[in-house]
């Protein structure tokens, strides 16, 4: 089959690997309809080099129909149409039924001291081949696949993978209060639909964005879009000088501005891995302009609720500003099952409420993903979201 692979830093290709066959009685192989390039594949595409090797396959925003399912498979059959959670849990352990899939006990890679496996995502959370491809295997299966209906487009259910959960989640940790103010930092795919959801909600929401295409798709959704020069300044007078009820950094480690830590990405990918590996675990530092802008941004006693990944492990905090200004934080992998059975009927709502059907700027087939993945990276073309068509 045709899948995209990572062989190097800046560096994927379509290649022809071997498909994926059934391993485990509780697997499932589905045959791949969409998958999304995420925001945190280019963590991928340019810093984690060291955690993966040439070859891995990518990609973990998946959704397809099924073809074979092991023998203790309960749930599904084939030619069941199905989205598939980024993270791969029991659904059945301490973790799973507390609603914390993404730290599921049984899936942990310990190796690392990660939480959760994920598709797609480098040695740190199991190495397990990912979805942009034209097959995926789905490891207990009847955990972590998602049947969905037959008569709505793709699009309406494939982010039901990851980033709607992951924004749903990020709106649930700000606890903005009752027509509270919300600022949402970043307007990319997450930021997008995490703007969606406040409105959704009844907040007032501002959402930050250097830009312009993302500013003016969320004020199609009545979001109040501002650049992020002076953003800092905007929220508090729009606030009676105290600033947002909860912010959202949705951005993370891709964040602008810190050169110095941007040469030492550059520095890290070109290292051998047996170097990298323990400077990523031990000594990495992140671009935390979104982060320092959002402790900024918050008012005093607010929440800072953080969607964007971040994988450093030094990284400076402004302790003394956040004890003084009493900021909750809360963060994390998105739980994705938790959230399933309250999101569905919003993605299959209708009116769209969510707007779903408006976020994919650009839609490929499978072929062409390297140069959408630069694409994407550089944020041009007004790229915001990329779904590759795996069966062309």
């Amino acid at each position: 089959m045709r899948a995209l692979t990572w062989q190097g830093r800046r560096h994927v290709e379509v290649r022809e690997v071997p498909d994926p066959h059934i391993i485990e009685p509780t697997d499932a192989i589905i045959r791949v309809t969409s998958t999304a390039i995420c925001g945190s594949d280019l963590h991928l595409y340019e810093v984690f080099g060291p955690f993966l090797d040439r070859g891995d396959v990518l990609g973990h925003e998946t959704m397809g129909v099924v073809e074979e399912v092991g023998s203790a498979v309960q749930s599904l059959a084939p030619g069941q149409r199905v989205v598939i959670p980024f993270t791969i849990a029991c659904g059945q352990c301490f973790m799973c039924a507390r609603g914390l899939q993404s730290q599921c006990e049984t899936t942990q890679v310990r190796e690392y001291e990660s939480g959760a496996a994920l598709y797609g995502y480098t040695k740190l959370y199991g190495q397990v081949p990912g979805g942009q491809a034209e097959r995926l295997r789905v490891p207990l299966a009847d955990a972590n696949a998602i049947p969905v209906g037959d008569d709505l487009p793709d699009d309406r259910y494939l982010f039901l993978s990851d980033i709607l959960p992951t924004a749903w989640q990020a709106v649930q940790y700000a606890h903005v209060p009752e027509a509270g103010t919300l600022a949402v930092v970043g307007l990319g795919p997450v930021g997008q639909f995490a703007s969606r959801i406040g409105r959704y909600l009844g907040y007032d929401v501002v959402g930050i964005d250097l830009v312009p295409e993302r500013r003016a798709m969320a004020e199609r959704h009545g979001v109040r879009a501002i650049d992020v020069d002076d953003a800092v300044e905007v929220v508090r007078s729009a606030t009676g000088g105290r600033g947002a009820d909860a912010v959202i950094d949705a951005v993370g480690m891709e964040a602008h501005g810190n050169p110095v830590v941007s040469a030492a990405h550059h520095l890290l990918g070109a290292l051998p891995d047996a170097v990298a590996q323990p400077l990523l675990q031990t000594a990495g530092l992140d671009r935390t302009a979104a982060l320092l802008s959002g402790v900024d941004m918050v008012r005093r006693g607010g929440t800072l609720s953080i969607s964007g990944v971040y994988a450093g492990e030094a990284d400076p905090l402004p302790m003394k500003t956040l004890f003084d200004k009493q900021v909750t934080l809360r963060m994390g992998q998105c739980n994705v099952r938790r959230w399933t059975d309250v999101l569905m009927p919003l993605v299959e709502a209708p009116d769209d409420p969510l707007g779903t059907e408006d976020l994919v700027t650009h839609r490929p087939p499978l072929g062409r993903a390297a140069e959408h993945y630069e694409l994407f990276q550089k944020k041009e073309d007004g790229c915001i979201k990329v779904v590759l068509d795996a069966q062309s």
